[in-house]
């Protein structure tokens, strides 16, 4: 009976993991993915998904499987030194660096830009941030019961106004979709595939998971089986609900390119879509429920980041780390949107793989007797591919040449490693060290237990 619930508790796990994942940044990615790729959409909309929901589903369950109390626990199976600087650069991540700044930037898009004249858009977007993290603030260092409150009508309120939008959207859409941009012209997939990287919610799921865990085991589930299969179901229904969202949100943008033509970031598009269908009305409701759902994304985020580094470095207050963390995060909103979203990718390039390939490691962890050898150089190898995706991904992004060191790897790896073009050539190669360095493993043990029963018969 242990492992078996009714199908009502994976139900309200799923939902809770859903609002957990669900937040206006995940909307506007598919929306902008939905106007670059045109015609192609679908292509791209099931690369999207295999990254967007199908990542942070493995990271759930890698995290189910694990029987670690936390990330960083699980990550110093690689090395003590290495979890603590996995860990802290993903909290990071989906933190003051790149998560956070962009709730403030996404509300300001969706929520007051369609408001402002062209011509305030920077200092409306510093004006609105100073507002915007100056309520963050005072809630992370005021923690209160409201903000759980609020996010548990928002949720549903995004939800209700975003199935009647997606509604009207199929029943009478603004155009036709037209030709894919370039990016979107051959490669859609693969394309979609990286786009959805930006939702970061992979990363998040290494965190999320526990909680997940937690909330199953106070259900009567304890067994490591009973947890992965009760984490699988919730997870079914979280990412199925994620989907949905994804395609029609995807094909909103597919449909708004003829009226709008190809705007800077999906933040617009939701907020001219809900002009066009609801007038000035729509708008308004549209822009406050995004507001308030990104502000309580915020302060969840920092209030996060903020209780990890202060048990990380316990001298440096919780306080200390929330002004710091809301500071920095204002700061960087004030880059605008689009330019955050191009900062992220070159890290995203490099962090993803390294989170898939722990998630890999997880999943087959039993298997080598969670020796660390096989960790090291699983990591090692994704390490070495990914820092150098990083960096090629930054050089272009800015339109640089690559670094003169770079130069000679890249070739090399454009040679050898199967899928590299497409973002993608570290997946074999950890693969092949996994095998590899655990039948290594394995021979190791078999022969030391050999070596030990010939010593006892001689004996």
């Amino acid at each position: 009976m242990e492992n078996r619930l009714p199908f009502s508790k994976y139900f309200v796990v799923g939902v809770m993991l859903f609002a957990l994942f669900f937040g206006a940044g995940n909307l506007i990615f598919p929306a902008s993915l939905g106007q670059n790729a045109g015609s192609n959409v679908w292509m791209a909309v099931l690369g999207f998904l295999i990254t967007g929901i199908g990542l942070p589903f493995l990271g759930i369950l890698a995290m189910g499987i694990s029987g670690s109390k936390n990330l960083q626990e699980l990550a110093s199976r690689v090395h003590p030194i290495y979890g603590i600087g996995f860990t802290a650069l993903l909290y990071l991540t989906i933190g003051p660096f790149f998560a956070a700044p962009r709730t403030g930037a996404v509300a300001y898009d969706i929520g007051i830009a369609p408001f402002v004249g062209e011509g305030m858009g920077q200092v409306g977007l510093l004006v609105f941030t100073v507002l915007f993290f100056g309520v963050t603030l005072w809630f992370s260092l005021n923690p209160a019961k409201i903000v759980d409150n609020v996010g548990k009508f928002l949720s549903p309120g995004i939800l209700i106004l975003l199935t009647v939008l997606l509604i009207m959207v199929f029943v009478k859409p603004m155009g036709s979709i037209q030709a894919p941009q370039d990016t979107y012209t051959s490669g859609a997939f693969v394309k979609g595939f990286m786009e959805g990287y930006n939702t970061m919610d992979a990363l998040a799921s290494l965190v999320f998971g526990i909680i997940v865990i937690n909330a199953i085991r106070g259900m009567g589930v304890t067994s490591t089986r009973g947890v992965l299969m009760a984490s699988a179901k919730s997870g079914v229904v979280a990412t199925g609900f994620l989907g949905l969202i994804y395609v029609g949100v995807a094909y909103l943008g597919a449909t708004s390119t003829e009226e709008f033509g190809i705007l800077a970031s999906g933040g617009q598009v939701l907020g001219k879509t809900a002009t066009y269908y609801f007038g000035t009305a729509g708008t308004v409701m549209l822009s406050i429920i995004i507001i308030l759902a990104c502000l309580t994304t915020s302060i969840g985020l920092i209030t996060a980041c903020g209780e990890y580094f202060n048990t990380l470095f316990p001298k440096v207050s919780y306080k200390a780390w929330v002004y710091f963390f809301s500071i920095l995060s204002f700061v960087i909103a004030n880059f605008g949107l689009a330019n955050i979203i191009n900062y992220s990718i070159p890290v995203l390039m490099f962090l993803y793989p390294l989170a898939v390939a722990l998630m890999l490691l997880t999943f087959v962890s039993k298997f080598f007797n969670h020796s660390q050898i096989v960790y090291v150089t699983a990591i090692g190898v994704t390490f070495l591919i990914s820092i150098i995706d990083g960096f090629k991904t930054f050089c272009a992004l800015f339109g640089m040449d690559n670094f003169g060191w770079m130069v000679p790897i890249i070739s090399f790896y454009e040679k050898v490693l199967p899928l590299y073009s497409q973002g993608l050539g570290w997946l074999l190669p950890v693969v092949i060290a996994i095998v590899i360095s655990g039948v290594f493993v394995r021979i190791q043990k078999l022969f030391a237990l050999n070596v030990k029963d010939k010593s006892e018969n001689v004996a």
